[in-house]
């Protein structure tokens, strides 16, 4: 998620409001509904409170988006781009060697997952917030989860496992293993610290090779 600012009084907030409009403001408002969606969750959060949070008045939020559900898809967007970011940083610090960039990745996912305020993947929480499989938020959920399938996929393949698919739905599996215990068992929490382990050993077991650290 985007990087947390401080509550600033409402005295503040209202004069920020006043001088900020267009694209300054459409930022000021994907800052804020990223930090209260992500924290309190899309339905219990009203847009009188993103305004608010974001500093701007009403009519600047309905001039950048439409509605709320259009905000919620920014939203979105915008957590997918730092998603993939996250994915490919993660990837880029061993060029050309897909076993200990698919380490590397649950390496820096179990920092990520210890942080004290983590709250799981934005994805999932929306995927439990709208049911229904048809709802654009869901499919759009679908599409980021398949793009990181395709991309895990690529890289056990490279990796020369001995079965590409098999290891890489469950390296996926073990990825949303992380993002459900961050919020049943908590932050930092063993099963958490275990996973960079246990997918070094699946990583071995399907490559033939010694766990990769």
């Amino acid at each position: 998620m985007s990087d947390r600012e401080t509550l600033k009084p409402a005295a503040a907030r209202r004069a920020r409001g006043a001088q900020t409009a267009g694209p300054e403001a459409q930022q000021h408002l994907l800052r804020a509904a990223d930090e209260l969606f992500y924290r309190e969750g899309v339905r219990a959060v009203g847009v009188d409170a993103v305004v608010e949070r974001a500093g701007v008045n009403k009519m600047s939020l309905y001039r950048q988006f439409s509605s709320k559900d259009e905000l919620v898809m920014a939203y979105l967007e915008r957590n997918d781009a730092q998603f993939f970011s996250n994915v490919e940083k993660s990837f880029a610090k061993h060029p050309g060697e897909p076993a200990k960039q698919l380490q590397q990745y649950f390496d820096d996912l179990t920092v990520r997952a210890s942080i004290d305020d983590y709250r799981g993947c934005p994805f999932v929480n929306l995927s439990v917030e709208f049911p229904d499989p048809a709802h654009p938020v869901r499919q759009f959920v679908f599409r980021t989860k398949e793009r990181l399938m395709a991309r895990l996929l690529e890289l056990t393949t490279a990796a020369d496992a001995d079965d590409p698919v098999a290891l890489a739905n469950g390296l996926a599996l073990m990825i949303e293993g992380v993002y459900a215990a961050s919020q049943t068992y908590g932050p930092g929490c063993g099963p958490i610290l275990a996973a960079p382990k246990v997918a070094g050993q699946l990583l071995a077991a399907a490559c033939g090779a010694s766990p990769v650290r």
